[in-house]
């Protein structure tokens, strides 16, 4: 097989924080693209001046229309023979090319090919390094011959790509639609690669409002029509059985902690509280994000109100294993951080001592049952996702990949509600439908009186 020529394709929009990275990474790239072409989505900062200073090709969309019409209109203007999509704050590897032109070249039957994230994010904080190395764990554990196509890191042929339109440009802005595409090449006898060697750096900064309003919005919404309009919902990545079960237990969790709080009142609250706030002073200390007056604020009434449900439902017993705990992240952060072998052995040593203090605790809760009930089921949901935490603590420590799971466990909950809403949105749609497509019967011929 002819060596295909590889078009890259980039959509930008107000990406001058993100670019230059990831045009950097393609000019030291081991082999060259055959050419680059970003497509700027009517920016209002300088990512046209940019992409000129470096050379590339620039297309501009001509007002703001999303990703899909910016990739299908790159798609249409690229010569090589195999366009490679990536986003503008993702950096390819040097062999990122080599590897994708020797796919394509050992496997003539393959149509496309996508990759995944690599475990080092560039981005440091807990949130953001638990977002992406959940995507590459997730791709990682993918099977082979995959049923989706992916745009932050995905090639197809270019004939191919044209042949069936290319993205739905009905989804006006990230969302889904190199899902909906992958279904359409699979549902028609395509063949899509997962290679998981083939990996891209994601620079992206995540924050908790960003992630949820991704992940109900812009995924799994409209995911959940895409699966009841085509009817398929494939046993792979996101929606592995693990991952419904998971979900459906999430269900539980929540429903089970609501019931709990209205009936025990405090004597529920108070080790719920005491457990929520040692998570996020692990997230806070080991995440490095600001901690301005707003944090400092929101923390300190959380303690406050812990102090407080302690005292007035005579749970002092509490107090000093949580303030202590609260105390030793403190001087971790501050003194622990000099060398990664420090702050490995202070964290082990502090995940000792949580777990003593939760043994500690529940022998004098006067509400032990429901207490322990509720974390039989968070127990449960981290024994089902036991290989996705350790993945997590090998990358990025134990006590880190502690303050992840409660993200993890709202990412399941959030996720099961965003597929009920799905369901209710493509269920009015289909019911309006109806209605317009309805076949309005011709009125009655008049009736001939006689006189």
């Amino acid at each position: 097989m002819a060596t295909p020529r590889i078009s890259v394709i980039i959509p930008a929009y107000n990406a001058c924080r993100t670019l230059p990275a990831c045009l950097q990474s393609l000019a030291v790239s081991e082999t060259q693209p055959f050419e680059i072409i970003i497509v700027d989505d009517s920016s209002t900062d300088k990512t046209a001046e940019l992409v000129r200073d470096f050379g590339a090709m620039l297309l501009s969309t001509g007002g703001r229309k999303g990703p899909a019409h910016a990739r299908n209109l790159g798609a249409r203007e690229a010569a090589g023979e195999v366009i490679f999509f990536i986003d503008s704050d993702v950096c390819i590897h040097r062999n990122t090319l080599t590897r994708l032109t020797f796919g394509f070249e050992a496997n003539p039957e393959v149509d496309a090919i996508i990759g995944s994230y690599d475990d080092s994010p560039h981005e440091q904080d807990v949130l953001s390094m638990y977002r992406n190395l959940m995507h590459r764990y997730t791709h990682q554990q993918g099977r082979r011959e995959a049923t989706t196509f992916w745009s932050g890191c995905g090639a197809i042929r270019r004939d191919v790509f044209l042949k069936y339109g290319g993205f739905d440009e009905g989804y006006g802005r990230p969302a889904i639609e190199d899902i909906e595409l992958g279904s359409r090449l699979v549902a028609s006898g395509h063949k899509i690669l997962l290679d998981r060697d083939l990996e891209v750096k994601h620079v992206k900064h995540w924050t908790f409002l960003n992630l949820v309003k991704t992940d109900v919005f812009d995924r799994g919404m409209p995911w959940t029509e895409l699966i009841l309009r085509d009817g398929r919902m494939s046993n792979d990545l996101n929606l592995e059985m693990s991952q419904r079960v998971s979900v459906a237990l999430a269900f539980m969790l929540f429903a089970f902690a609501l019931a709990a709080a209205v009936y025990y009142k405090g004597l529920f609250l108070v080790p719920l509280l005491a457990s929520m706030l040692f998570a996020l002073a692990c997230y806070w200390t080991e995440s490095g994000v600001s901690r301005g007056k707003g944090v400092k604020l929101v923390f300190g009434l959380s303690v406050g109100a812990f102090l407080w449900l302690s005292y007035t439902h005579h749970m002092i017993s509490l107090m000093p294993p949580v303030l202590v705990g609260y105390l030793l992240l403190f001087i971790r952060y501050r003194y622990a951080y000099k060398t990664q072998f420090v702050r490995k052995i202070t964290g082990m040593a502090y995940g000792a001592y949580l777990i003593a203090s939760l043994a500690f605790i529940a022998r004098f809760l006067p509400t032990r049952v429901p207490v322990f009930c509720f974390y039989v089921m968070v127990l449960s949901i981290v024994a089902i996702n036991h290989r996705f935490y350790i993945f997590l603590a090998r990358r990025m420590g134990w006590l880190t990949a502690l303050a992840a799971i409660p993200f993890h466990l709202l990412f399941y909950f959030y996720s099961g509600l965003a597929f009920l809403i799905g369901i209710a949105m493509y269920l009015k749609k289909h019911f309006l439908k109806e209605s317009r497509d309805e076949v309005v019967r011709p009125a009655s011929e008049p009736v001939m009186r006689s006189k």
